[in-house]
């Protein structure tokens, strides 16, 4: 079972990760977006840049794949 995704970008690293039984948008431990029903509507969100954003930066500039697969997946235990 995947718990989590990242994906590296020039500004650092996101997290998609599974909270609660929801997913959620992560930057450097800060919430971007949560109650997401799956792994796929964060990403969409995120790589649209229709979430929050750390700072001034807006997501949709940094190349973020919107592909699940493109991102490093993290299992459970």
């Amino acid at each position: 079972m995947i718990i989590a995704y990242t994906y590296h970008t020039r500004i650092g690293t996101f997290m998609i990760r599974c909270h609660r039984g929801r997913w959620q948008v992560l930057f450097d431990n800060e919430n971007l977006g949560a109650g997401y029903v799956s792994p796929h509507a964060a990403l969409d969100d995120l790589s649209g840049g229709h979430c929050d954003w750390p700072g001034v930066v807006d997501p949709s500039t940094l190349g973020i794949s919107d592909d699940i697969s493109d991102w490093e997946p993290i299992p459970g235990r």
